[in-house]
Parts: C-alpha cells; structure tokens; sequence
C-alpha cells in the first residue's frame, strides 16, 4: 500500500515539474502603429532614398505618461502568466546609449551600403519573440467612461499575426486610463496567452521561419550564382547547403536568377547550440563560412532584423 502511494505522489508530481520546465516566449508591448499616427509620434525613415514613417517609440513614451502605465499594465498582466518580457522603455534607452554605433553597413571594398529600419534595430536590440501591438481609444457617456481596445500577438520575426484580442470594457467612474485598459484585456487574457504559447511550441517543434535574400556585387569579379564550382553551380550548392541545415529541410525558393535569390518560409532552429536564441543573421554566419572555407567565397552578411537577412556574394 505503501510503494502504491508513493507511485501515485511521483506521477502528480511529475507533471508539475513539466510544466514548470514549458519554456515561454519572450515579449515587448509597444503602442500600435495607428496609435502613434494618431497621437503624432511617427518619424521619416530613409530608406536608400525611399521615405517611410515608422513609429517613433521614444517621443510616444515621453510625451505620454498614460502610455508608459498602460504598457506596464500589460506587461503585469503577461507576467502573472509567467512570461518573461523586455521592457520597451528600457530597450529605447538602450538603444539611445549605443547610438553612436553606425546605423549604415558599408562594404569594405567598394563602399556600398544598406540601411536598416530603426524598428528592425528596436527588435534586434529587444530580442523579443512576439510583439503585443496595442491600441486604445476613450470612450465617455456622461461621467462615466469605458475603453475600446486591439491587442495584436505579432511575431517579431515576421510580422505575422499569431493571437488577437479586441472589446469594450465596461463603463465605470474611473478616470485612471491604464486602469480600464486592464480591466477591459483581463476578460480575455488567458486566451489570448494560451493562443502565444501554443504557437511558440510550434516554433520549437517545427523551427522558427524567416525570409533570407542572396544578392552578388556588381564589381566585376565574375563571380554570380550560375558560376560553377565542382561542376555545380552556385545556385545548387547554396540550395543543397539550405536542404541539411533547416529544420525538416523545410524552406521556399521564391524567386531567383543569376543575380539573387529570395528564400521564403525558412524555418531555422529555436535556438542555438549554447541555448540562445537563432535569428536569420546568425543562421547565414553557417553558410558565408561554408562558402568562404569550401570554395575560397567571399560574402558580406547584412542583418533586415530578427527574421531576416542578406548575403551578398563576391566581396565582403
């Protein structure tokens, strides 16, 4: 009767200690892009001769304290349910301490460059597996007031949406915005966490996916992807080198000619062999030091963010 008891506690005991050991996604809540565009926080972005508006975070938390509270709001909320979060307040500043860093990549050889995104250095810096976009609007009946609300799950490797939450919380005399804001995601957070962690194990199982460009340097070297080494040509062993080093062999050829080739749906490892986190930079590092040790191929590997990345063959 014993030696029964005994089996009994450790097989209830068991599963909690799983369950403790579930490694959750890490996550970053930021304002909306249509929350900055209405509250004026937008900034132009160059991009190589193209301008953007993108979010700018740092003027958002400074010329709105309510902001600051309702991301904390959320980020407690997250918390309770065990997630591990990066503070986007913290990350900006951070940000700001190494802005002396170049924010163009320029060839050593013929001095091309290419721009990155200010929010692909935000998620870079981050390091977050999914954003929580939110967005919020006051609505007043007489004294009493409620909050209408969307809370997007991003993956902040590819932008796509994984789990949604949207409503009206109820009215309530409460002037304190953030307040409401919490009270009115509360109804539906611990579905919409489910819904993060469930696509996070799918992640683990099934590999991580990011985009990944190859492009060759016009400079004369000869060198492009239908240059043949070994009797293969390039384009076939950079395919050959994507088929054994994704998960399940699992990736998209998008597009491709003698010049570049655009590789969709790549799904790479959670994480690395020392247990950190794989990004789409860190997976090319694999491939410039293949082609640079087997065929005397020199790259240049430029970082889009977290979920992508380009390399450039013919110079570094």
């Amino acid at each position: 009767m014993k030696r029964i008891l005994i089996i009994l506690c450790a097989a209830l005991f068991v599963p909690c200690i799983v369950s403790a050991q579930v490694k959750k996604p890490s996550l970053m809540v930021v304002p909306s892009d249509v929350w900055c565009n209405t509250n004026g926080c937008m900034s132009e972005y160059d991009n190589q001769g193209v301008k953007q508006l993108v979010p700018d975070y740092r003027r958002a938390l400074q010329s709105d304290p309510t902001l600051v509270a309702a991301v904390a709001r959320i980020n407690m909320l997250m918390a309770d349910r065990g997630f591990p979060l990066r503070n986007l307040e913290s990350v900006m500043k951070n940000i700001e301490r190494n802005r002396a860093e170049d924010n163009l990549l320029t060839s050593r050889t013929s001095g091309a460059t290419i721009a990155e995104n200010p929010i692909d250095v935000l998620r870079r810096t981050a390091r977050a597996d999914i954003i929580l976009s939110l967005t919020w609007s006051v609505n007043t009946t007489g004294p009493k007031k409620s909050v209408t609300y969307t809370l997007q799950g991003l993956d902040a490797y590819t932008d796509v949406q994984i789990a949604g939450a949207q409503g009206t919380g109820t009215n309530s005399f409460s002037t304190e915005i953030p307040v409401l804001i919490e009270e009115a995601v509360s109804v539906h957070m611990d579905e919409f966490a489910d819904r993060l962690q469930k696509y996070f194990e799918d992640l683990e199982n099934n590999g991580r996916e990011v985009n990944i460009d190859i492009r060759v340097f016009d400079n004369g070297s000869g060198i492009d992807l239908e240059t043949e080494f070994g009797g293969y040509e390039l384009a076939e062993i950079i395919d050959d080198w994507f088929a054994d080093n994704t998960v399940n062999h699992m990736f998209n050829k998008a597009d491709a000619t003698e010049t570049y080739a655009n590789y969709e749906q790549v799904r790479i490892p959670l994480y690395r062999t020392n247990g950190m986190g794989m990004d789409a930079e860190y997976f090319l590092r694999d491939l410039r030091r293949y082609l640079s040790s087997e065929h005397n191929i020199p790259s240049k590997l430029v970082a889009r963010g977290l979920g992508r990345a380009l390399l450039i063959i013919g110079e570094k």
